[in-house]
């Protein structure tokens, strides 16, 4: 368990004054079992701002940012301040109690389960020469068991090990079958990557977006922006993350802020302005986390 303090900070600049569009804004989590929200401040500038607060289709908490039509300005800057409580859901290698039918894999759901989990299940990104269905199927053979937690830990360690990480900062995600090939990729990318070579088996998956605070080692990936990782629903155990940036397994040292099907559904903040497409200079990111162990 620890107390965590999270500032997200983002500036856009433009070379002449531009109008702003409505923004969208996935930047608060919801209060759980695992996770408790103290407080959360959100600096606007420029001024005036509507805010306004609703739920997406999945029961995220998502803000929206209006501007008078009048409004010009030549920067943008959104900072979100949040204080919460985190409650890891379990150790490194959880023991969960499962559905007599998930303790094997590959494993099918219950019939009263899959209307609920149907979309969850279908592959989001194509595979044209099924170079993900045969990444998925190497690493479950190499497993050398059959048991479902194992086969996800090795999932979850094997991108890690395979695949370079690299920071990209331009929008967008790449497909699983681009980042087997390329052998490298974001942690966006190995979310999709896992999300993709699970499906591959009927496997429902979803995409998580938060925040990673680092544990003493300061070995973690992916610090210092938003991160990306991916839940798996078992039967009888509920959803499980695995973070295979960092091979990290059931939530810890996980903030997790929303979740959505793809990874398109999940950008921390989208907008738009008016003005000519030359207009934007630059966006700039920064998320400090400080995170202190609650005793």
């Amino acid at each position: 368990m620890a107390r965590i303090k999270i500032v997200h900070t983002t500036e856009y600049t433009y070379r002449n004054p531009v109008g702003l569009l409505r923004h969208r804004l996935m930047l608060r989590p919801d209060d759980s079992h695992d996770l408790h929200v103290h407080k959360l401040e959100l600096e606007v500038d420029p001024l005036p701002a509507t805010v306004l607060w609703k739920h997406d289709a999945f029961d995220n908490s998502i803000c929206f940012l209006e501007w008078p039509e009048t409004l010009k300005t030549t920067r943008l800057s959104i900072v979100s301040t949040l204080d919460l409580t985190h409650h890891p859901e379990g150790q490194s290698l959880p023991q969960y109690s499962f559905e007599p039918s998930a303790a094997l894999f590959p494993f099918a759901y219950a019939q009263n389960e899959i209307p609920d989990l149907a979309r969850l299940t279908e592959r989001q990104t194509p595979d044209p020469d099924r170079k993900v269905d045969a990444w998925a199927r190497r690493v479950v053979a190499d497993c050398g068991s059959a048991e479902t937690l194992k086969v996800l830990e090795a999932m979850t360690h094997a991108i890690k090990a395979e695949f370079s990480y690299g920071a990209r900062f331009e929008e967008g995600t790449q497909t699983a079958a681009e980042t087997v090939e390329l052998g490298s990729g974001t942690c966006r990318d190995f979310a999709v990557l896992m999300m993709e070579a699970l499906r591959s088996y009927g496997v429902a998956t979803r995409f998580v977006t938060g925040y990673l605070y680092d544990d003493t080692s300061g070995e973690t990936r992916g610090g210092g922006s938003t991160h990306a990782w991916c839940g798996v629903y078992l039967p009888g155990a509920g959803w499980v993350e695995y973070d295979p940036t960092n091979g990290l397994i059931a939530g810890a040292n996980l903030i997790r802020v929303g979740v959505t099907r793809e990874a398109a559904q999940a950008i921390p903040i989208s907008g738009g302005f008016v003005g000519d497409v030359a207009d934007p200079i630059g966006m700039r990111v920064d998320v400090s986390v400080h995170a202190a162990p609650i005793r």
